[in-house]
């Protein structure tokens, strides 16, 4: 497969907290705090299928000019954090335009 269309964003996702204590048992996945995952359109390798049901509309808002202030509460315009569909997991979400994190 081919990739002919050049992305303007590129999106990290960082765990920041799993459960009540942080063990990685909570998570179905086995997610653990730190682990990061980076992609463009797709879903990163790895990720948790269930949370990127979450996670898309979150990148289409963005990638359409949106801000996730206004969908993430305490959030900036290209970070913000999320929980995944189950509630275990908390994520950041943090979104790159042209090599460079944005605030």
């Amino acid at each position: 497969m081919k990739n002919w269309y050049p992305e303007e964003y590129s999106f990290h996702i960082t765990v920041t907290a799993v459960g009540a204590d942080d063990k990685p048992e909570s998570c179905r996945k086995g997610h653990e705090v730190g682990d990061s995952y980076s992609c463009g359109y797709g879903c990163p390798g790895g990720f948790c299928s269930k949370s990127m049901a979450k996670l898309f509309p979150l990148m289409e808002a963005v990638r359409s000019g949106g801000d996730l202030a206004n969908l993430l509460a305490g959030a900036t315009r290209h970070r913000g954090e999320f929980y995944c569909a189950d509630g275990v997991v908390k994520f950041r979400l943090e979104a790159v335009v042209g090599g460079k994190s944005m605030p």
